[in-house]
């Protein structure tokens, strides 16, 4: 049953970005960060350290996705300010996996959050200006 779940999410996620917005491809990514960060976080309070590695992987992988999809020419300081941002949350969480520290952790997902907000809180008509580069 939870295999079968798992597949319909997937399907169901492949689906929605197959037709989604460069905009939308970005929450869907912000979502999946912020989801892997509290799936690492639960590991880590369980001492589970094989789902804390696959985690944090995937949560790594998700934040330099964002990060490399900045328009560092069109997003002028904006894009500068994410791209520290970015890297500073995967410093963050590379100091979270060697110490296996949840405060490490939640402040990454308080800096995503907000970062999210902001992302979330731009105009539909304005989705085609963005620090992020319209490939996603």
């Amino acid at each position: 049953m939870r295999g079968s779940l798992q597949s319909y999410r997937k399907v169901s996620l492949d689906s929605e970005i197959s037709v989604a917005s460069p905009h939308r491809i970005i929450q869907l990514m912000f979502n999946g960060a912020l989801q892997r960060l509290a799936q690492t976080r639960y590991a880590i309070e369980q001492n589970d350290l094989a789902s804390k590695g696959i985690y944090i992987g995937k949560a790594i992988g998700i934040i330099n996705g964002l990060n490399n999809s900045l328009n560092m020419d069109a997003g002028g300081q904006i894009a500068r300010n994410l791209s520290d941002l970015y890297d500073f949350m995967l410093r963050k969480i590379t100091e979270a996996n060697l110490n296996n520290d949840v405060k490490a952790i939640d402040d990454v997902c308080d800096i995503l959050r907000t970062i999210k907000e902001g992302w979330d809180a731009i105009p539909a008509d304005k989705h085609n200006i963005s620090a992020h580069s319209e490939a996603g």
